[in-house]
């Protein structure tokens, strides 16, 4: 028998995906975050994206229904696929688990009482990972958008998953980086959870409002 080798954990404390390769290569970059992507899911998935971007619609009640971990898995590692500047991944997502930390997140997000859903991410901008050699500006402005194009693909993916979720953008930057203990600024909270009842997307301003084409 050959020496069993061990391999290190790439998950934080407190949270471990529900399926993980028994194996690993060092050379292969994101396996375990590859892996969560291509395993099956635990339920049906739409694998429309365009039907799951018609169907996407902002829910403000949720069932107290839990959300499996493997959905809470597929969800968090789409917002490792999304685009980022120079493949930086300015941006760091925290998983807020504590229901008093969710009681607490409600008053520092405007008293918006959805705040305390079954899965809340908050979305927090990196700029020190960002390692162009441009002004701090530039490289706050490039976190930002990395922090929200990766909230949206996570969005979609439980759109995909059969949940529902809804984007906070107003909320109180001091005291949520004091609620979960980071020097990192919030740019969204994203709450999952499955909808008491399914709604219809609101309708949407005329083509001609939206595109502007330029010769």
């Amino acid at each position: 028998m050959g020496e069993e080798i061990k391999y290190e954990k790439t998950y934080p404390l407190g949270y471990e995906p529900e399926k993980a390769p028994t194996t690993a290569d060092p050379n292969i970059r994101n396996q375990l975050i590859d892996f969560i992507l291509k395993s099956g899911p635990s339920e049906v998935i739409d694998t429309d994206l365009f039907a799951v971007m018609a169907k996407r619609r902002s829910t403000r009640k949720f069932s107290d229904k839990p959300v499996q971990t493997t959905k809470i898995d597929k969800i968090i590692a789409a917002a490792d696929t999304a685009p980022t500047a120079g493949n930086y991944q300015g941006f760091e997502i925290f998983y807020i688990k504590s229901p008093e930390k969710k009681k607490l997140l409600v008053d520092a997000c405007n008293k918006q009482p959805y705040v305390d859903a079954p899965v809340v991410l908050v979305f927090c901008k990196n700029p020190s990972r960002v390692k162009f050699d441009f002004s701090e500006n530039i490289l706050k402005k490039f976190a930002i958008q990395d922090a929200t194009l990766a909230a949206g693909y996570s969005q979609l993916a439980a759109q995909a998953l059969g949940l529902s979720s809804i984007w906070i953008g107003m909320f109180d930057e001091e005291k949520i980086m004091e609620i979960i203990g980071t020097d990192l600024i919030p740019s969204s909270v994203l709450c999952i959870g499955y909808p008491k009842q399914t709604k219809f997307p609101k309708p949407r301003r005329n083509l001609k409002d939206l595109v502007h084409v330029i010769w």
